[in-house]
């Protein structure tokens, strides 16, 4: 049932009270010990203030599956003016959705309002061409329970009895591990677009499945995503890719056909050459690997290898119409035009190029440019790189154990063995020591002589 078909509120809060379920605390496994107690510092002031409050969406919902979560949300029916009030750690953030951040040194305790599902002017809210560019029209817990886009994503835990309170069916649909949206899918995908991409991520870490009629709307409205903003999506790439699912998620990007709309040229490049895929694969893994060990991982690498296929397969093209260093261009252009889907900081792409443009410079055989690029800041990420390209290409094996003596042994481990086809004998022979030349004497001087 799609309750944002009406724009009676109160008509909404009456049908969505009536399927109203209330899951005791003897029949969940949610314990407050393990949620933050920053979280419930927040939610016991805000009640001892006089407000309704519950912990609320992918904390709920991951405490239900038995995971840990690491953020945890709550919200309220305070506005984040009132939360403001009552937290000197607080700061008002977001225009989009404006929400209170409680800060507790490191950690981060998110409260929202509750949304409303009609603006009678009061509100801010925006809409352009059916997309939500802006909502803060506040309203009732049952509204907000309808306005949330899924509904294992739309559970509240309330502190009061150590309830569950599910109202559209999310708690049993956390149990049958399914990810259902919330009202109608062409609707709701229509007014945030993002929302496809949030199911992918959701059904990569969770191993959820997904419902079909969400799935059939994914592939139709996930072209969508082309209008979304670049800094939005470079946001939820991280989330994507940084989370320890990498590689679910790039697969389950390229299932629904969101990897083709957000990296079209990768995309076109890893299905005619299967060894820009394995690249990307790898890298994924690592990353996944990396975080599982507590590792530091860089959106820079990342990006790097994912863009990468783009890159070669540009910088082949520009060769055969003659281009002076189509690696170079190739890489500049691609930044470029992933910019405008994606939004990448400087802070990200600068290195990303750097670690780019290094890559044709393990093919020197001069052994002070081999010293040059072993002292290059840059070296390391860049040969780590060049490892990367051996496990997708087994012709750079040789290349990059070289290089891998080489920070061992010095230069001389990447000279020998490394000849290039178009080098002779002659140009490998000692260089003859050149006589120096006699200067002649002035003409000045030779007169005075």
């Amino acid at each position: 049932m799609d309750f944002l078909e009406t724009s009676d509120p109160a008509d909404v809060r009456k049908r969505v009270a009536a399927q109203l379920r209330v899951v005791a605390r003897a029949d969940h496994c949610i314990s407050r010990q393990y949620i933050s107690p920053n979280a419930l510092r927040v939610l016991y002031r805000l009640r001892d203030a006089g407000f309704d409050a519950g912990l609320v969406g992918g904390a709920v919902r991951d405490l239900l599956l038995g995971n840990r979560p690491k953020d945890f949300d709550i919200a309220t029916n305070a506005t984040p003016e009132q939360v403001k009030a009552l937290f000197r750690n607080c700061r008002l953030i977001g225009r989009r959705f404006r929400l209170a951040h409680v800060h507790y040194g490191d950690e981060i305790i998110e409260v929202s309002t509750f949304r409303g599902i009609s603006d009678d002017g009061s509100g801010d809210r925006e809409m352009v061409d059916g997309r939500l560019t802006r909502d803060n029209v506040y309203g009732s817990i049952e509204e907000d329970a309808v306005r949330r886009d899924f509904t294992v994503n739309a559970l509240y835990y309330a502190i009061d009895d150590f309830s569950v309170r599910d109202y559209v069916g999310g708690f049993e649909d956390v149990q049958r591990r399914v990810l259902r949206l919330i009202g109608d899918v062409e609707r709701r995908f229509r007014e945030d677009p993002v929302r496809t991409l949030r199911a992918v991520r959701f059904a990569a870490k969770l191993g959820f499945s997904v419902s079909d009629d969400v799935a059939a709307g994914i592939r139709e409205y996930g072209p969508l995503l082309v209008d979304a903003p670049p800094a939005r999506l470079f946001d939820e790439m991280l989330k994507l890719f940084l989370a320890g699912h990498a590689l679910s998620g790039f697969r389950e990007m390229e299932r629904y056909g969101l990897f083709a709309v957000l990296f079209p040229e990768s995309s076109l490049a890893i299905h005619k050459d299967p060894r820009g895929r394995a690249l990307i694969e790898a890298a994924l893994a690592s990353t996944d690997a990396r975080i599982a060990l507590g590792k530091p991982v860089t959106p820079a690498f990342l990006f790097a290898a994912l863009l990468w296929p783009a890159v070669e397969y540009r910088a082949a093209a520009l060769a055969e119409r003659g281009h002076a260093d189509p690696e170079i261009e190739a890489s500049a252009q691609i930044v470029a035009e992933q910019a405008q889907r994606i939004a990448l900081p400087k802070r990200f792409s600068l290195p990303m190029q750097e670690i780019w443009d290094l890559q044709p410079r393990f093919l020197t055989n001069q052994r002070k440019r081999v010293q040059r690029l072993l002292a290059h800041p840059r070296f390391r990420a860049a040969f780590d790189f060049l490892l990367l390209r051996a496990s997708a290409h087994a012709d750079l094996t040789d290349l990059a154990m070289r290089w891998e003596q080489a920070q061992r042994d010095g230069p001389e481990a990447v000279l020998a063995g490394l000849v290039l086809p178009e080098r002779s004998a002659a140009a490998d022979a000692p260089a003859r020591k050149k006589r120096r030349r006699r200067r002649k004497p002035a003409a000045a001087e030779t007169a005075a002589e």
